[in-house]
């Protein structure tokens, strides 16, 4: 039997917000003029889950002796992202850099790492009736074949990590990678984003790292993979755990990646408060970014109606959709929408005044960029998710999967939640029976 089949079985509840399609309707209609795809006509089609594979069972498979204790751990995470494998109802998709949570201690948050020794992995998963199965793993390997750890790389920087229970401080890792956007090249390599540096990072289809592409002036040291910089200076602004997140692949070749919140620029507060985030364009064959655009989300209370907080607003997917096309998801943890936009080449502004990080106001502290004579891209509502019943929160995975449909998967935190409670008296997982689905949405008037 696969070790991956194997699993131990728990009685989880459902988490599933579901709100009803009248309801949905209406919030939709008063939402937003531009809606071209209404709630009530989305639907979901097929909802699959995955089952549960001991964390300890699945890392230990790929590289044997990784992991000492799962902690009651099961596999969870590999709702990253979402990339069509070739074959129908196969897709590969990427864990993030493994169970973490938040605990507070004297009044301060820490951030926890209740099994350092997890490997992110690329997964390769089929949707089958109502279940999602793992087909085969690669784990992401340094240089030498090495874990290369979901840790944080630098004191000063990432947040320090620490054990599960938030009282010992680990050791960071200069090779440790949150990855969160996956594609896949012609040539069987991958290609992954990383919230970390934020960082693009090629991988070879065996999964070892072969360059990790950082912002200039990073100083990453100590690597056992080779580090490059090539992506602009300005993103050393990136907010702790909002770099990178969403990963498309265009038809000629090109990526497109999505700083997944606006820039910390020029300081935390500016960027708590923006509207404004980047799309960046990179050449593989250059070696470099090559464009470079501001992208406006929506008012937050737009996206998810109660919701008044701007800083929960991300970009978790882009999917390339056909030319330079693409869709954009815009989420909270609660609800998702899913925009079309155009990279025209008019709205490039790689290289300007806007990658200046003493430009004052920065492009994040504009109430209205366009009126300051930055070309905005366009968009045009596709789907608004979170008016779909059916539909899981924390969706951060989108795919195409014909004209019409759409695979989505959600992050489910390994069954990790924050604070004292997330674990036993023993130390084991207090899981939240938030389940890893994939599901299928139908939209009528198609993508």
């Amino acid at each position: 039997m696969s070790p991956y089949a194997a699993g131990r079985r728990r009685v989880h509840r459902s988490v599933a917000a579901v709100v009803p399609l009248a309801v949905a309707a209406a919030l939709l209609s008063a939402r937003s003029a531009d809606a071209s795809v209404p709630a009530s006509q989305a639907r979901v089609v097929r909802t699959a889950t995955l089952g549960d594979v001991p964390l300890g069972t699945f890392s230990n498979g790929l590289l044997p002796g990784s992991v000492a204790d799962d902690r009651g751990i099961d596999l969870g995470g590999i709702g990253s992202d979402i990339y069509p494998a070739g074959r129908e109802g196969e897709f590969w998709t990427v864990t993030d850099r493994g169970p973490n949570g938040q605990i507070k201690v004297n009044g301060s948050k820490r951030r926890t790492f209740p099994v350092p020794g997890f490997d992110p992995a690329i997964v390769r998963i089929k949707v089958t009736g109502d279940t999602v199965r793992v087909l085969r793993a690669v784990p992401i390997t340094t240089s030498s074949g090495g874990p290369v750890t979901g840790l944080p790389n630098q004191a000063g920087r990432d947040e320090a990590p620490y054990s599960y229970d938030a009282r010992t401080a680990l050791s960071y890792d200069p090779n440790g990678l949150d990855t969160e956007g996956i594609v896949r090249a012609a040539d069987g390599s991958f290609w992954l984003a990383d919230e970390y540096g934020p960082s693009l990072v090629h991988v070879s289809a065996r999964g070892k790292v072969l360059t990790r592409y950082v912002p200039r002036g990073l100083g990453l040291t100590g690597t056992d993979y080779p580090v490059v910089e090539a992506l602009p200076s300005v993103l050393l602004h990136r907010k702790i755990n909002r770099g990178f997140e969403g990963l498309a692949q265009l038809p000629g070749g090109d990526l497109v990646i999505a700083v997944q919140s606006p820039l910390s620029l020029p300081d935390t507060d500016a960027g708590e408060a923006s509207l404004t985030t980047r799309l960046l364009r990179f050449s593989p064959k250059k070696r470099a970014v090559t464009a470079e655009y501001a992208y406006r989300f929506d008012p937050v209370g737009v996206v998810d109606p109660g919701e008044d907080d701007t800083s929960e607003l991300k970009i978790s997917s882009v999917v390339a959709v056909g030319g330079d096309r693409l869709l954009v998801e815009e989420r909270t943890d609660r609800a998702a929408r899913l925009q079309s936009v155009r990279l025209e080449r008019k709205a490039d502004i790689l290289g300007g005044r806007w990658d200046d990080d003493t430009t004052s106001p920065s492009l994040e502290q504009l109430a209205d960029p366009a009126a300051s004579g930055v070309p905005v891209l366009a968009k045009r509502l596709v789907a608004d998710l979170g008016g779909v019943g059916g539909v899981p929160r924390k969706i951060e995975g989108v795919a195409r999967v014909d004209h019409d449909t759409l695979a989505l998967i959600n992050d489910n935190d390994f069954g990790m939640t924050d604070g004292t409670g997330a674990f036993d008296a023993q130390g084991r997982l207090v899981d939240s029976g938030i389940e890893t689905k994939v599901v299928y949405v139908r939209l009528p008037r198609g993508v």
